[in-house]
């Protein structure tokens, strides 16, 4: 990075994507072939940690897409739990409980984001 402004190079992308891929901040310099010091330097920049932190959310998103791939699966096998009739029954309690619970969290959501189209709604209304 030669000045405020300047575009990232190979190395820096390099890098970041080090960064998200190792356990430590020295495993990455390593993998990247740059000094942790260098590393830690580059992390002190705002453009090298802006790209770093849009990276994170990137790689962020998708483990969260991966969740919501899995969701299903996982209340099949809620449900599974639940009725069969050789599961003990302290566990087709909890299995009962963790249905119930997410179910309300589902629906306080929904409640929550149509109150806040009302609210935008009402909002545009008043500025037209």
């Amino acid at each position: 990075m030669k000045g405020h402004g300047a575009k990232f190079d190979r190395k820096q992308e390099e890098a970041v994507a080090a960064l998200l891929t190792h356990r430590s901040i020295e495993e990455a310099a390593r993998a990247t072939g740059v000094s942790a010091a260098t590393l830690i330097r580059w992390m002190q920049v705002p453009e090298f940690d802006a790209e770093y932190r849009k990276a994170r959310r990137a790689a962020f998103g998708q483990a969260v897409a991966r969740l919501q791939q899995m969701s299903g699966a996982a209340v099949l096998t809620l449900g599974k739990v639940l009725v069969e009739a050789g599961t003990p029954p302290s566990t087709r309690v909890r299995a009962a409980e963790c249905i119930l619970n997410h179910a309300a969290k589902a629906i306080e959501i929904e409640e929550i984001v149509a109150r806040l189209q009302e609210l935008e709604k009402a909002v545009k209304e008043r500025r037209a």
